[in-house]
């Protein structure tokens, strides 16, 4: 090898030992980003030895779309398991102690006691209290539910308002990566944040990623509709300002294609707009429809000759009509406090039963109590039996809930194992290795070290060849 040969490997050297320095660098400075991908400088064979010819970014494609996807489905799971535990909480907690079917109970037991003992002035007062107390419970359980329906639209206004504005950067970046991939110029930086978007993205709705021509990217979402495609869709959304049961929120569209909904408590909502949809327009809805179901079962049982008894719709137009649960009331003429007296309920409160004013009459309490236990025909809408009792009904409006919570509680469990081994999977392809780095810049001084040598080396025989020419 001549003086002059030997120079230019290790010039060579010299400079791929500094560029692949300056890459594992700034892997160790990204080690604790995990919205990083490792580098790699790639050597290749040259006419003066090894040269660095580009800056490999680690990446794997098909694990990167199964992690958007288990995102997608972790963040749907997780937004409708905290809208029905918000809806749990609402009546009690774990034994549903505040729950309409609760004091529904209490009140067909106390009626029954009344019955029994029909003299007794002071029962009547109980049967009344526990008659206001399921009233409240209907009351705040709708009102409740209407609040929850409000958040759940006002969340999705923000993640419809988040989504354009990550569909915007993103572009950014796309054009970023498209243009330097068709220039030659390294994009591994513009790759990074394309892909942090992708996941915050799949995080609100789900996405399917379409690789072109100069890495472009196009989006689609989970049932096919363009979400970004060159320049992003316009996603649209009027939020609602009041909620009753009897108003319906708007729907989320794309282009003027509607998001749709989740189903299930294992839900099919991927990310968590598909979720609030789900919680907005159909799980709240369904559970609201059953306590009006609940409320106008309680108007009937306590009839009197097919007129509003001792719980009354407070001026509904219809008892069928949406809402009945946030406004029945029990009739003043019984409540002692707003001027009524109690024992109408035993004697008739529309009507004199009791003819006699005889304090053993027990005919209506009676009728009641049967009433309790006779079957009634609720609306299939309800989503529960169409021909049950009362109490069995109500009762079954607490089991449904539980039902598709508990799902949703093992499905999350489910899913988000899933994120888990998915994002491990990811990582141990595109996680920095301090160990790996480390060992890899101890080689690297050992190559600078070999090429110093013989750096050296050369310098000792030039100077020796102008010594023996001097």
């Amino acid at each position: 090898m001549s003086l002059s040969a030997a120079m230019k490997t290790a010039q060579s050297s010299f400079s791929n030992v500094g560029l692949q320095s300056a890459v594992a660098s700034k892997n160790i400075a990204n080690a604790s980003n995990p919205n990083y991908a490792r580098r790699a400088a790639i050597l290749a064979t040259a006419s003066s030895g090894a040269t660095v010819v580009e800056t490999q970014r680690a990446q794997n494609e098909a694990l990167l779309k199964q992690n958007l996807l288990s995102i997608s489905k972790s963040s749907g799971q997780e937004t409708l398991l905290a809208g029905l535990t918000q809806m749990k909480m609402m009546m009690g907690g774990e034994d549903y102690e505040l729950a309409p079917s609760t004091y529904l109970a209490k009140l067909r037991d106390n009626l029954q006691t009344f019955a029994d003992k029909p003299s007794e002035v002071s029962l009547a007062e109980t049967v009344v209290a526990d008659a206001i107390d399921v009233a409240n419970a209907l009351n705040s359980t709708s009102n409740a539910l209407q609040k929850l329906r409000a958040e759940a639209d006002a969340d999705i206004d923000t993640a419809v308002v988040e989504l354009n504005r990550l569909l915007t950067e993103f572009k950014t970046y796309n054009d970023k990566v498209r243009q330097g991939t068709a220039a030659g110029t390294d994009v591994n930086d513009a790759l990074d944040q394309r892909d942090k978007l992708l996941t915050e993205i799949s995080g609100l709705i789900g996405v399917t990623t379409v690789n072109r021509t100069n890495n472009d990217l196009a989006l689609y979402t989970s049932d096919g509709t363009v979400l970004f495609e060159t320049v992003p869709r316009t996603v649209s959304f009027l939020p609602t300002t009041t909620f009753t049961a009897a108003v319906d929120g708007n729907q989320v569209l794309i282009d003027g294609v509607p998001v749709q909904a989740g189903a299930g408590g294992n839900t099919s909502a991927q990310g968590s707009i598909a979720a609030l949809l789900q919680v907005r327009d159909y799980v709240a809805p369904t559970f609201q429809k059953q306590l009006d179901e609940i409320a106008r079962g309680a108007i009937e049982v306590f009839s009197e000759g097919g007129v509003e008894g001792l719980f009354i719709s407070n001026g509904l137009p219809a008892v069928t009509d949406p809402g009945l649960a946030a406004v029945i009331r029990v009739n003043p003429d019984v409540i002692s406090s707003e001027g009524g007296n109690p024992t109408k309920l035993r004697d008739g409160i529309n009507a004199v039963y009791n003819t006699d004013n005889n304090a053993s009459f027990s005919e209506l309490l009676n009728g009641y109590a049967s009433a309790f236990e006779a079957p009634m025909s609720f609306d299939p809408d309800a989503s529960i039996e169409t021909t049950t009792t009362l109490l069995s009904f109500s009762s079954s409006s607490v089991g449904w809930l539980e039902e598709i919570r508990s799902a949703a509680t093992t499905a999350g469990g489910d899913k988000s194992a899933l994120l888990g081994r998915t994002q491990e999977a990811l990582l141990n392809v595109t996680a920095v290795s301090l160990d790996e780095e480390l060992a890899l810049l101890l080689d690297l001084e050992q190559s600078y070290k070999a090429s110093a040598k013989l750096v050296a080396a050369v310098d000792e025989m030039i100077a020796s060849l102008l010594q023996a020419a001097g």
